[in-house]
């Protein structure tokens, strides 16, 4: 995956408008959809910054699709445990992570 595919994978999770991003990297609207175009466009490394901290990922994710941080595959499953994690309640999560700390000791 190349990095027109995981920024839109990203907007796509994170539910972020590329204008949202235009506004908070203060990289112009167009200059955004132009990587997020078929051409092939890549931004420059400032900009792959920009984009990246304002996501929340690694500049190496974020080219890439893959992130030296997390062992392969385990990002998509990181992601889909996260979007399930977002309709539990309070109570929920605080077991979750309870559960969580458990296994990790074990």
């Amino acid at each position: 995956m190349g990095f027109k595919e995981t920024l839109k994978d990203e907007l796509t999770f994170q539910d972020m408008q590329t204008k949202e991003l235009a506004v908070k990297t203060g990289i112009s609207l167009s200059t955004l959809n132009h990587y997020l175009s078929g051409n092939g466009n890549v931004p420059s490394a400032e900009n792959a910054i920009k984009i990246a901290r304002t996501l929340g990922v690694s500049v190496e994710y974020l080219m890439t699709g893959r992130d030296s941080d997390l062992p392969c595959g385990m990002r998509v499953k990181v992601k889909k445990l996260i979007s399930e994690l977002n309709y539990l309640s309070d109570a929920d999560l605080d077991l979750v992570g309870a559960v969580a700390k458990r296994l990790k000791k074990s």
